[in-house]
C-alpha cells in the first residue's frame, strides 16, 4: 500500500473514518469540501475565458488539486514519526472527504415528503442534490433523481474515497474528493464549460474506473436473492455501455437491477430534454425504493469494512503459518 501502513492499521481507520461521518456527519461550517468549492468557482470565472480554454482548464485543475493534496502529504509525512497523531490524521482526512450520512440526510427526506404527498417540498429537497429541473418533476421523476444520485453518489462520496483512501491514505482520499467535486462542478457538456471542464471529466473518469466496478459488483453481490443478483448482472453489463458516463452507467445499472427498479429516461438538464437510456428491470421506482437505495448503499458500506477486516485477518494468518 502507498500509505505505508500496515493492513491492520487501515481497517481500523477505515472504521475510523466511517464512525466519524456516520456520528458527525458533515461540518456544519467552514467544511473544507466548501472552501474547495469556492475556491474551484473562482478559479473557472477567473480562466474560463478566452482562447485555449481546454488548457486553461488543464491549468485551472492542476492549481486546485495538486497544493492541497501537496500540503496533505506533507502534514503525514511530518507526522509520520509521531504514531498516533498520524492515524489521528488519516482518519480526519477520510472523516472530511466521506459523505456518507450526507447521502441520507438529503435523500431519505425526499422520502418521507413523497409519503406526505408533498410534491412542492419533494421537488424543492431533490433540487437541492441534481443538476436536473425538478420545478414541475413528477412524483416518479423525483424518485428516479433520488435513487439515481443515492447509487451514483454512493460510489462518488463512500466507496472511491474508501479506495482511494486504501490506497494512499487520508491525502489519497482528499485527492479523489478534490477531482470529484471539480467533476461535478466543471465536468458538464453546456457550451460554457464543453472545454473547459473536459480535464475535470476526464481524470474523474481515470479515478474512478476502478472504484465504479468494484461498486457495480458490491451492489450485485448484495442483491437479495439470486435472480436478482443474475439481474444486477445483466443490467449492468446489458445497458451500462449505452450510458454517456464510463462510471456511472455500471454503477446505476447494477444498482437499479439489484432493487428490480426502472431509472433513467427523460428529464431536464440546462432548459435541454435529454431522453436518457433506461437501466434496470422491474417495476417503476416509487418512493419507499429511495429507502431501499439508501439501504443498498449503507450494507455496501458494511461489506467493504468486513473486506478489509477479513484482507487482515488473512494477511496475520499468513504471517503466522
Amino acid at each position: 500500500m502507498l500509505t505505508g501502513l500496515h493492513w491492520s492499521a487501515i481497517t481500523l481507520l477505515l472504521t475510523a473514518g466511517v464512525l466519524l461521518d456516520l456520528l458527525l456527519g458533515e461540518v456544519r461550517r467552514w467544511h473544507p469540501l466548501v472552501g474547495f468549492g469556492n475556491l474551484a468557482y473562482a478559479l473557472e470565472r477567473r480562466l474560463n475565458q478566452g482562447a485555449l480554454r481546454f488548457c486553461r482548464g488543464v491549468l485551472a485543475w492542476l492549481l486546485a488539486v495538486v497544493p492541497i493534496t501537496a500540503a496533505a502529504w506533507t502534514l503525514t509525512w511530518w507526522l509520520a514519526p509521531h504514531s498516533y497523531a498520524l492515524w489521528a490524521c488519516h482518519a480526519v482526512l477520510l472523516y472530511f472527504s466521506l459523505g456518507l450520512r450526507s447521502l441520507g440526510e438529503h435523500n431519505l427526506p425526499i422520502a418521507a415528503a413523497l409519503a406526505q404527498q408533498d410534491l412542492a417540498q419533494a421537488r424543492l429537497l431533490t433540487a437541492r442534490i441534481v443538476s436536473r429541473d425538478t420545478s414541475n418533476a413528477s412524483e416518479q421523476d423525483l424518485t428516479r433523481a433520488s435513487i439515481e444520485s443515492l447509487l451514483e453518489n454512493g460510489n462518488d462520496a463512500v466507496f472511491g474515497t474508501l479506495f482511494w483512501f486504501m490506497l494512499a491514505g487520508g491525502p489519497g482520499a482528499v485527492m479523489y474528493r478534490m477531482a470529484n467535486t471539480l467533476d461535478a462542478m466543471w465536468g458538464y457538456r453546456t457550451e460554457r464549460l464543453r472545454q473547459f471542464g473536459c480535464c475535470a471529466a476526464r481524470m474523474d473518469d481515470a479515478l474512478n474506473y476502478l472504484p465504479a466496478r468494484l461498486t457495480a459488483l458490491s451492489y450485485t453481490v448484495l442483491a437479495p436473492t439470486l435472480s436478482a443478483r443474475r439481474r444486477a448482472w445483466r443490467c449492468w453489463r446489458q445497458q451500462a455501455p449505452a450510458w454517456d458516463s464510463p462510471n456511472a452507467g455500471p454503477v446505476m445499472a447494477s444498482g437499479a437491477g439489484a432493487l428490480g427498479i426502472k431509472l433513467g429516461g427523460a428529464a431536464i438538464y440546462h432548459g435541454v430534454l435529454e431522453q436518457r437510456p433506461r437501466l434496470g428491470d422491474g417495476a417503476s421506482a416509487s418512493g419507499p425504493d429511495i429507502f431501499r437505495a439508501w439501504r443498498l448503499v449503507s450494507h455496501t458500506t458494511l461489506l467493504w469494512l468486513a473486506m478489509a477486516v477479513l484482507i487482515n485477518a488473512a494477511q496475520i494468518w499468513s504471517q503466522h503459518a
